[in-house]
């Protein structure tokens, strides 16, 4: 059985970096941002059902995520569209990685879910580990990414849940303060999962 193991955090508490680490030591990682990404470009299932929605979004064959951001900032009421356009999507690429996963017997899978708490998504995983770091950190963090503004970080961290609640819900806590901090607490993760496994 492989173990489903769910990796999130909010924004700028390097989460996309450990997911990398986790790669790195050969196991497959399923971003659901990246799913979005392939779903929105050239030749992607949610392109159609999206540009018919947001006919102002289609962009040379792919959806366009700015023209999509302003459309939903004129009409906030059509987010609950989008949501039950794409969501659906993202669900069915995620359950193929699975699938496909579970397959080849893999022992462990990683599935990076931004809003996985927000989203009930931890029900059908075996653990879920956060990666978090001083906000201090991670406020310099995203403020060092182009275009990030005080207010646009405020607004992104007032709708995700709060690091603290995520870290009280989580099975593990991965420390980024540093690359080694987090490599070490991500093979310790890894050496725990496997020694069950075997068990």
């Amino acid at each position: 059985m492989t173990f489903r193991l769910g990796l999130t955090g909010s924004i700028g508490m390097g989460k996309s970096a450990t997911a990398a680490l986790f790669a790195a030591r050969g196991y497959p990682v399923w971003d659901a941002d990246q799913a979005v990404h392939d779903l929105y470009a050239v030749g992607g299932a949610a392109v159609v059902p999206v540009a018919n929605a947001f006919p102002l979004a289609l962009r040379d064959g792919g959806i366009d995520r700015t023209a999509l951001k302003v459309a939903l900032a004129r009409d906030p009421g059509q987010l609950s569209s989008l949501e039950a356009i794409v969501h659906p999507l993202v669900s069915a690429d995620r359950a193929a990685f699975i699938a496909a996963a579970e397959a080849a017997n893999l022992p462990l899978i990683v599935l990076d879910i931004p809003l996985l708490f927000e989203t009930g998504a931890q029900a059908m995983l075996d653990g879920v580990a956060v990666v978090s770091t001083d906000p201090a950190i991670q406020r310099a963090r995203v403020l060092a990414r182009p275009g990030m503004t005080e207010a646009a970080l405020d607004l992104i961290l007032a709708r995700q849940m709060p690091d603290a609640d995520k870290r009280s819900r989580a099975r593990w806590v991965i420390p980024t303060d540093t690359r080694e901090a987090a490599a070490a607490a991500v093979d310790a993760i890894i050496a725990e999962i496997l020694k069950a496994k075997d068990a």
